[in-house]
């Protein structure tokens, strides 16, 4: 392949961020650090007997505008609002007992309206749905991830469904006006800091109402790149997960979202010495026994990582190291594995000059990943100069791809702003790798 080739085909469609898609999420007013039932927030209380100390008519006139403001775009408000009253009732506020509008105001007061891609919709991710009824013969559902970023440069996940038709085109699944705020369980006994939690989602009559924004104080900055992977164990069983990092404000670790049906999540920290880097993707199934993953442990080559522990990775070895100049200043994975007949199949991303972010792909032995049998020496994709421009420039990014039928569908990012496709068959693939 010539630096002037393009064997991709490019598909007509462009995921922009959408202000106007809100969720309502938990807002703690700054100040102090959390307390208990006998030891809360001085504001937070004061903001609930502010509340408590309202006549009742004043309640009433109060509550009726905040329903008001906020049913035409959300399902179940009343509910929402309790859930977020029982989350700070003697945890932030004091214990006590109220009324049922009480509560509900008080729990208005302490959540706050999120637009959750205000800024950017892009780093997709792309498996296979569950569910593949209904659907034209030759035709495959799909579930996207996306990174959404809004105020604050805070990220989160999203989601898009939709369906990769027999004539080789896309079409993505038009996202819901509503978002919900997911119910959220932490698990009992975890650490303070990284617990693990569970959302609950079943209120949801659409995958792109899912938002899962960052709730553990690991995450507080943002939960970033999601790298979906439709993963069979030993026994057959299929569960999705999802790699991702996680950042706090000062630092970064890996975590795992999991689930089977896209309604239940579980996200839970990965440990070890491993797992203090970004880009970790985990393999489609074990490999000898063992899990393994691709990494990036030292900010500039890919590792192998194995593990007899999906939830702790310690041992790893470099096998990609840059070799070419769109790759010179640092080299990771753009999402999971792909079996195909020929090997693993593994999308890069390589940084060059000018900080320009480039994507490529290797072929990696099927029974010993440590081999390389081949790369690609030119990108498969670059920043192109129409589309290179947003709110960081000169990068193509994926975190993700599925093949069908011997082709690849490549979900990707430009300049950390929106979204598009482009597809390309197995063999012009492999054909350009040396």
């Amino acid at each position: 392949m010539l630096p002037t080739d393009d064997i991709m085909t490019h598909l007509p469609i462009l995921l922009r961020p959408d202000p106007s898609r809100v969720v309502i999420k938990p807002f703690v007013p700054a100040e102090g650090t959390p307390g208990n039932a006998t030891k809360p927030f001085p504001r937070a209380q004061r903001i609930a007997d502010r509340v408590l100390a309202l006549s009742n008519t004043d309640l009433n006139t109060e509550l009726a505008r905040v329903l008001a403001s906020l049913t035409d775009r959300y399902r179940d408000v009343e509910t929402i609002l309790i859930r977020r009253f029982q989350a700070v009732n003697g945890i932030i506020i004091r214990s006590r007992t109220v009324t049922h509008d009480q509560s509900l105001l008080i729990g208005a007061y302490f959540s706050e309206e999120y637009a959750f891609e205000a800024a950017a919709l892009f780093n997709p991710s792309i498996v296979i749905h569950p569910d593949q009824s209904g659907i034209a013969p030759g035709s495959l559902r799909f579930v996207l991830s996306l990174r959404s970023v809004g105020e604050g440069h805070l990220s989160s996940v999203t989601f898009r469904t939709g369906l990769w038709l027999p004539d080789g085109s896309v079409v993505v699944d038009p996202p819901s006006e509503r978002a919900i705020t997911p119910r959220i369980e932490f698990f009992p006994n975890a650490d303070p800091d990284n617990p693990g939690v569970r959302l609950f989602c079943e209120e949801s009559h659409d995958l792109s109402e899912v938002v899962i924004f960052p709730i553990t104080p690991s995450q507080r900055h943002g939960i970033e790149d999601v790298r979906l992977v439709r993963f069979t164990d030993d026994d057959g069983t299929v569960t999705y997960y999802g790699t991702f990092t996680a950042f706090s404000g000062q630092n970064i670790h890996q975590e795992m979202l999991s689930t089977t049906d896209f309604a239940t999540f579980e996200m839970r920290a990965l440990h070890g010495a491993a797992t203090s880097n970004k880009g970790m993707a985990l393999f489609p199934r074990k490999i000898d026994g063992r899990y393994a993953m691709l990494g990036r442990q030292d900010h500039e080559t890919i590792w192998l990582l194995m593990s007899d522990d999906l939830c702790r990775w310690e041992e790893g070895r470099t096998i990609i190291t840059p070799r070419w100049p769109w790759e010179f200043v640092q080299l990771g994975n753009s999402g999971s594995p792909i079996e195909i007949e020929e090997g693993w199949l593994v999308l890069t991303h390589g940084v060059g000059a000018v900080r320009n972010y480039c994507i490529g792909a290797c072929l990696l032995d099927r029974d010993d990943p440590s081999k390389i049998l081949g790369r690609t020496t030119w990108p498969l994709l670059r920043p192109n100069p129409e589309q290179r421009f947003g709110y960081v420039p000169n990068v193509a990014y994926s975190c993700g791809a599925l093949v069908h039928n011997r082709t690849l569908l490549m979900p990707y990012a430009l300049a950390d702003s929106f979204t598009t496709f482009a597809t390309v068959p197995l063999g012009s693939l492999l054909a350009a790798m040396s």
